[in-house]
């Protein structure tokens, strides 16, 4: 088979970041390996096919460590001087670091741990809608999808929550992707902020333990030595980015998605006993993580037939298997009453995400809520005036609605 140039995914236009799931179909269809062109200008071999990204996830040969890729951009891309604090996360290592790490905070993500979280978690959101309702508008992601969790990782992990509108500014600034690379010294200045706000925090935690994750941590590194200085920085500054960023768009991308669907959302408003059953197919159909999984070859890889050379960039395309019509009958389609729906928007294998249980139930809590106490929830603007994310994180930037006021 004669190899295909690289399919450019076109970050620089509106259309495809508003919908890019024709580009995917249309990749899905021309093989289930494609080489493309990804946001920054890299380039990746993209998995485009369910069973083939599901065994792909798993594939040892296939490391999170973007030291293993041959791309030297991609290390670029990193803050030039805190590098090895920024590798040093979970998320970035395999085993045996990956485990030990994972293991230090597991136990705080359980579903059983979680689920205690429900009161105050209906707490933060009435308190947010209280604010809100009687307006009669609102921009969902500024006044409640970003505050929502943004609270809830803020006070599991013990930090101040009036400081987040600094680190969510130095987050953004940080894994911001689209059409062109990120400027390395507007990365680079980020990081710093976000190391010596981080730094300070531990300090702080050192001085005045409390029963929170973070002086949990603390106390793992200073006396069971347990992780490295620079393991602890990348792992708070992990918890913090990834305990709210996803599940904002979760949350904005789920109401966006259940209103341009309208025979979907009186469903769920009528019997909210579907919700749990939403929030997956809301996952599988449009979720916050897209294209899909970066993994970098350690050797020569076949996968679905395609040798992939050691040292490539492989996208396992979540977003894009997860509409396989292989897997997923009429996968096009918004079905909130879907029954088998096993989605990649985790992930899969030793790395699947860690706080999916509280992803879940802050969905879950917070869609629930505003279809109850905002009726008549509509968008305040045409459906393609909505900005979305480039690349890498899929969501609205804003979403700004009507409803009628209320109490």
């Amino acid at each position: 088979m004669s190899e295909q140039p690289p399919a450019l995914l076109p970050y620089a236009d509106p259309a495809f970041v508003a919908d890019p799931f024709p580009l995917y179909r249309q990749l899905r269809e021309d093989g289930p390996v494609r080489r493309v062109v990804i946001a920054g200008g890299l380039d990746a071999w993209l998995v485009t096919r369910y069973e083939d990204g599901l065994a792909a996830l798993s594939d040892s040969r296939l490391s999170s460590d973007v030291r293993d890729a041959s791309d030297a951009r991609l290390l670029q891309q990193l803050p030039e001087t805190e590098r090895e604090s920024m590798l040093s996360n979970m998320l970035r290592s395999d085993p045996p670091d990956h485990t030990r790490l994972r293991r230090l905070v597991s136990k705080a993500f359980t579903a059983r741990r979680v689920a205690l979280m429900r009161p105050r978690i209906q707490s933060i959101t009435d308190r947010l809608l209280d604010d809100i309702a009687p307006a009669g508008r609102a921009d969902l992601v500024a006044d409640f999808a970003l505050p929502l969790p943004v609270t809830v990782i803020s006070e599991l992990l013990g930090v101040p929550v009036d400081d987040r509108h600094e680190f969510q500014g130095w987050t953004d600034r940080m894994i911001r992707r689209g059409a062109e690379p990120p400027d390395p010294a507007v990365v680079n200045e980020a990081w710093q902020h976000m190391r010596g706000y981080v730094t300070g925090l531990i300090h702080a935690k050192r001085a005045h333990p409390g029963d929170d994750l973070l002086s949990g941590l603390v106390t793992a590194r200073d006396q069971e030595q347990r992780l490295s200085e620079d393991e602890l920085v990348a792992m708070v500054f992990l918890l913090l980015a990834a305990g709210y960023i996803t599940t904002v768009n979760l949350i904005g991308g789920g109401i966006a998605m259940l209103l341009a669907e309208p025979a979907q959302l009186d469903l769920l408003r009528s019997d909210p006993g579907l919700l749990p059953g939403a929030i997956e197919e809301l996952l599988r159909y449009d979720g916050p993580v897209n294209p899909g999984i970066a993994r970098f070859a350690r050797e020569e890889v076949e996968i679905a037939g395609v040798t992939v050379p050691r040292g490539a960039t492989v996208l396992i395309g979540s977003a894009v298997a997860d509409r396989d019509p292989a897997r997923f009958p009429d996968p096009d389609r918004l079905d909130i009453t879907r029954q088998d729906n096993p989605h990649l928007a985790f992930g899969h294998g030793i790395h699947y995400c860690l706080g999916a249980p509280l992803a879940r139930l802050e969905g879950q809590i917070a869609i629930g809520t505003v279809l109850r106490r905002l009726p008549g929830l509509a968008l305040a603007v045409p459906p393609g005036e909505i900005p979305w994310r480039p690349g890498g994180l899929r969501g609205p930037e804003s979403l700004p609605v009507t409803f009628t006021p209320g109490r």
